[in-house]
């Protein structure tokens, strides 16, 4: 703490303190501040130690210790109140120190803490000298305590010595009893030895016998271990042939119910629609309606002929979907670069997907769309939309090839569509069955 504040040449602010306050010191003047606070009001202490005002004496010079100290230093307002309540508490104390003269038999860091806040004329040399005596003080406890400690020492290596002569000769005895006892056990002990010696040569006679039989217990075990083996072998060969014969059977049993199944609900279905279609009375047919003939006012032949659409036709593609359990399969990236090639990857499949979902709503229709997965550098995450099932071809197989595998799982019979412009496509879906439909058709239906 350095006092900074001006004041009167006789006053003793102006003095300054050139060094720290003492810690003893310090320590009585924050409790001196503390037990101050008690009568001030809140608006008479600084702002930074309001928060401390409803602290106890002992709690607020813990917690506060540090603020007190340093308001006391910098507010000369604050110290003059503190100083008041000071001189109200201790009154001798105050008017010796302001007459000059501190109480000879007075604790000089009662003396010293006092001055630090009244500030009279000289308070520097108190504090400083408390500051010495204090030290001085100190000092002469520490030198008592460490010639007591050294006395306790001197006492404390006597003892010692004279416990280590007693010990030795404890000691002494003690060697003397153990080496007549080492001599007896060294007499034992060559008995022993030869006992052991017996007990080897039976141990080795015992143990080689054992090893013969152990020999030919672990070459029955080995023989027996390599044919359960083999049997385990064989009988894993077993279940594996009669599991893939049974999985094989159950394959090939619900592959061909579910072509049987779909075939058969197409051909309902087209039955249905052809009796919707021709309007057939629920009553049996006639005779004379099984004549080949033309009735007045039916449409001829020629008539049929002059309604026939042209394949580029996107009506076309509303029939063919019209047909009973129809399956379009359409070409992706065929499709997509045909109509909008400028747009990214992405885009493309989204914008066609879109589409041909609401195709599938409006028609009915199954619909499958391949894209040829060699051209993905990541897996796509894709949550196709409803009506759409979306399928990307595996590595080393092109999106060509799993379209033909398409048309090939689907029975004789169902109507199976396929738009794609690519020729190879076409004519090989043409054989299996399918109906081929060129891209720019259903780019014209999806618009």
């Amino acid at each position: 703490m350095v006092e900074t504040a001006g004041g009167g040449p006789g006053d003793g602010t102006a003095e300054v303190l050139d060094r720290p306050l003492p810690d003893g010191v310090r320590k009585r003047v924050v409790q001196i501040v503390s037990d101050g606070f008690g009568g001030l009001t809140v608006a008479e202490l600084p702002a930074q130690l309001r928060q401390y005002a409803r602290f106890a004496p002992n709690r607020r010079a813990k917690f506060a210790g540090n603020a007190m100290a340093a308001a006391l230093e910098t507010d000369a307002v604050f110290r003059q109140r503190i100083g008041e309540r000071f001189r109200e508490a201790q009154p001798e104390l105050a008017g010796a120190l302001d007459a000059g003269s501190p109480p000879p038999a007075a604790d000089p860091l009662d003396v010293a803490a006092a001055a630090y806040v009244l500030r009279p004329a000289g308070w520097v040399k108190l504090v400083t000298a408390a500051g010495e005596e204090a030290q001085r003080a100190h000092a002469e406890r520490a030198d008592e305590e460490n010639r007591a400690e050294l006395e306790r020492l001197r006492a404390e290596l006597a003892q010692a010595r004279d416990h280590t002569r007693a010990e030795t000769e404890r000691l002494r005895a003690e060697l003397e009893s153990a080496k007549k006892e080492a001599e007896s056990l060294h007499r034992k002990l060559r008995a022993a030895l030869s006992d052991v010696k017996r007990g080897e040569a039976a141990l080795r006679k015992a143990q080689g016998e054992t090893d013969a039989v152990r020999a030919e217990a672990q070459a029955q075990v080995s023989a027996a271990e390599s044919e359960s083996r083999r049997l385990r072998t064989r009988l894993g060969e077993a279940e594996a042939t009669l599991e893939a014969t049974r999985r094989a059977a159950r394959e090939g049993r619900s592959v061909e119910d579910m072509r049987v199944r779909l075939l058969l609900d197409t051909l309902l279905e087209a039955t249905q629609g052809l009796r919707r279609e021709l309007a057939l009375p629920p009553v049996s047919v006639r005779p004379a309606e099984t004549v080949d003939a033309v009735e007045p006012g039916r449409m001829t032949p020629k008539d049929i002929a002059a309604r026939a659409l042209s394949e580029n036709d996107p009506a076309i593609l509303d029939q063919l979907l019209a047909l009973p359990q129809a399956h379009l399969v359409v070409d992706g990236y065929n499709v997509t670069k045909t109509g909008y090639p400028q747009m990214p990857l992405e885009k493309q499949r989204l914008r066609l997907l879109g589409q041909l979902s609401a195709l599938a709503a409006q028609t009915g229709a199954e619909v499958t769309c391949v894209f040829d997965g060699a051209e993905l550098a990541a897996p796509v995450l894709l949550a196709p939309p409803r009506g759409v099932r979306v399928l990307f071809s595996k590595p080393g197989v092109t999106a060509d090839e799993l379209i033909r595998q398409l048309v090939r799982a689907e029975p004789p019979g169902r109507p199976v569509i396929v738009a794609s412009t690519d020729r190879e496509v076409a004519d090989g879906v043409a054989k299996a069955g399918a109906r081929p439909v060129a891209s720019a058709v259903l780019l014209k239906r999806l618009s």
